[in-house]
């Protein structure tokens, strides 16, 4: 019995496994205009006279924002991811 081994002699190299990614949530638009549009809706309602707009719809209104946000962050997440090791070009994908 010999002390090689009967497996290829090829040095095997672990390759990192790395993915793009869209731009980080606090450095887009849309965080900028929900903020300013959550704090609008409830300045409005702490202005407005509470028969017309209380806090109540303008908490409603801020949880509706925040879904939609949440929504179109992840929907711009979900596209975007591209696999591909180090050794191997961007669109060769095994």
């Amino acid at each position: 019995m010999s002390s090689t081994s009967t497996h290829d002699n090829a040095t095997h190299t672990a390759t990192r496994r790395i993915s793009t990614e869209t731009k980080a949530s606090f450095k887009t638009t849309e965080l900028i205009a929900y903020v300013v549009v959550a704090i609008a809706v409830l300045v409005a309602s702490a202005v407005v006279d509470g028969e017309d707009f209380g806090a109540q719809n303008a908490w409603f209104l801020v949880t509706l924002l925040t879904i939609g946000y949440m929504i179109s962050r992840g929907l711009a997440k979900s596209g975007s991811r591209d696999y591909y090791d180090d050794n191997v070009t961007k669109h060769d994908h095994r």
